[in-house]
């Protein structure tokens, strides 16, 4: 149960960051699986920086949200063609 908590929480930080982030998404399907990465990736920066968003899962909300923004952010100046 665990898991999907984290899944659903990736997929929901995922879909806000390409909302935030109009014209710079991979479109619903590819902003929520970038949300998926950008909740390990956030989670990962969070833990190595010492720093806590937030607690439960409204933390883990803001520590994927804040990793999946990023993680668009630097697909964004790497994805070929849109600029």
């Amino acid at each position: 149960m665990d898991t999907l908590w984290h899944l659903l929480i990736g997929a929901v930080a995922g879909f806000l960051a390409g909302l935030v982030l109009k014209g710079r998404g991979f479109g619903m399907l590819g902003n929520v699986i970038v949300g998926l990465i950008g909740a390990f990736v956030g989670g990962k920066l969070a833990g190595w920086l010492g720093i806590q968003l937030g607690e439960g899962t409204q933390g883990a909300l803001i520590t994927a949200f804040a990793g999946a923004v990023v993680f668009l952010l630097l697909l964004g100046l790497i994805r070929p063609g849109k600029r």
